[in-house]
Formats: C-alpha cells, structure tokens, sequence
C-alpha cells in the first residue's frame, strides 16, 4: 500500500502520538519511514551590537535540538523493526519543506499531528498541518 511515509517532528507530545501512528504504519505496510525535523533560520534582520546569541551558537543550537528529534523517531522506528532515515533541513516555513521533501523523496504519504504548538504562538504562525493539507500532491493523515 505505501512504500514511504513521511513524518515530521517537533518534539511535542501530540507530534509523538503521530510518529507512533506513522511506525505502526510503516510496520504494517512494510513502508520505509522518513522523518523530519525543521531548524530556524537565524533571524538576521536581527543582528546589532546587542543580539543575545551569536549566529554560529544559534546554529549550533538548533542543529541540537533537530538532531534529537529525530534521533528519537529513528530510536522508536528501528525498536520496531521499521527501516528510517532522518533529516534535518533549515526552513523559513516548515510546511514548505514538508512538502518539498515528500515530492523530492517519492513519499506516498505524510503523518502529521493536527497541532503543535498551542495558545498565541499557534494563532500568530498559523497551523503548519493545514498548510500542508492546502498544498501537498500526496495524502495526509493528520492524527489528533
């Protein structure tokens, strides 16, 4: 039925219930896993005398924290037998980089939680799972 799933990660606890839906999935299906994890770019708009963070701690911290999001899901994926590759892949918009992996690594299908962030934050940046239910070519399962 599939033969590549996509799965993106943003460490949260709704994403979790996704991945497990996705390697349960991938298991059942005998579907390769992949996984993504989107890093922030660095806000240069933003660089004076006073900026908290020089840029290469910044990208240091972000190559981090991307890396263990997705080290967990290859963790949870390969204790199931499921086969996983991992990315971590800068983007402005993480829902545009979602889509474009997909389509560039043949993905069949993309599991998604239906949220991430919460209160004012998900207001302000909108739903990245809506936009990928707007604008990507393959199916969505969006898991709540």
């Amino acid at each position: 039925m599939y033969k590549r799933i996509l799965v993106p990660t943003d460490g949260s606890e709704i994403t979790a219930k996704a991945v497990r839906q996705a390697i349960d999935l991938a298991k059942l299906t005998g579907a390769e896993l992949v996984t993504l994890s989107a890093k922030e770019p660095f806000p240069y708009g933003a660089i004076s005398e006073m900026q908290p963070t020089p840029p290469q701690e910044f990208f240091d911290a972000q190559d981090r924290i991307a890396n263990q999001r997705v080290s967990g899901v290859l963790e949870a994926a390969q204790a199931s037998g499921v086969s996983c590759k991992a990315l971590t892949i800068e983007a402005l918009h993480p829902w545009e980089a979602i889509c474009e992996q997909a389509q560039s690594l043949g993905c069949d299908l993309i599991v998604m939680a239906s949220h991430g962030r919460r209160g004012v934050a998900a207001l302000l940046l909108g739903s990245e799972t809506q936009k990928v239910l707007t604008h990507a070519t393959i199916p969505v399962l969006v898991v709540r």
